[in-house]
């Protein structure tokens, strides 16, 4: 399988990237983030996984940052709560992307790091995911994943304190700061 991770950060992407490796899947990791603000957090989550994904031998691909574009895809939704319409919005522009880089790249399957998140409705990721597959007439694969499971938010927590992440407090776009 080759695999294609949306990684929103290093403490939410390490837990599934150390679990895809030790079940000998050698994923390659997807960083596209417009929704990040501001920039000093975006380059700061980046850093951070960068980092991580070299010290574990993960190729790490990197989209643009637009957060102009982001917020004009997001326009008249900036009152809606966490869960609301907005992050449905929100996930579809970065899956998309994520689904156009895995096809152009030859993957066959692509994910997300934000299904990690207790704070993240998993049915809005996966609508996001397999919303995206369709756009690719299938040529990809979505792979909805709960990666709270199996012990991977035990997992998640520790590998934070090993590693010293950078542990954010909100999803990254400033209508989260709420």
């Amino acid at each position: 399988m080759k695999i294609l991770l949306h990684a929103c950060c290093a403490p939410c992407s390490a837990p599934i990237l150390e679990n895809f490796l030790k079940n000998r899947v050698k994923p390659s990791v997807f960083y596209f983030n417009p929704n990040i603000y501001p920039r000093e957090e975006y380059e700061k989550r980046k850093c951070e996984l960068k980092k991580y994904t070299s010290k574990i031998g993960v190729e790490m691909l990197e989209g643009d940052y637009d957060h102009k574009a982001w917020l004009s895809e997001i326009k008249g939704l900036e009152n809606e709560p966490e869960r609301g319409s907005r992050c449905l919005k929100c996930f579809k522009m970065r899956l998309k992307k994520t689904a156009e880089i895995a096809v152009k790249n030859g993957f066959d399957t692509f994910a997300s790091s934000l299904s990690s998140s207790r704070w993240k409705s998993l049915e809005q990721i996966d609508e996001a995911g397999f919303y995206s597959q369709d756009l690719q007439d299938n040529k990809v694969c979505y792979m909805p994943k709960n990666w709270r499971k199996g012990g991977l938010q035990q997992r998640r927590n520790e590998i934070i304190k090993e590693e010293n992440f950078y542990n954010q407090l909100y999803c990254g776009c400033e209508f989260s700061f709420r």
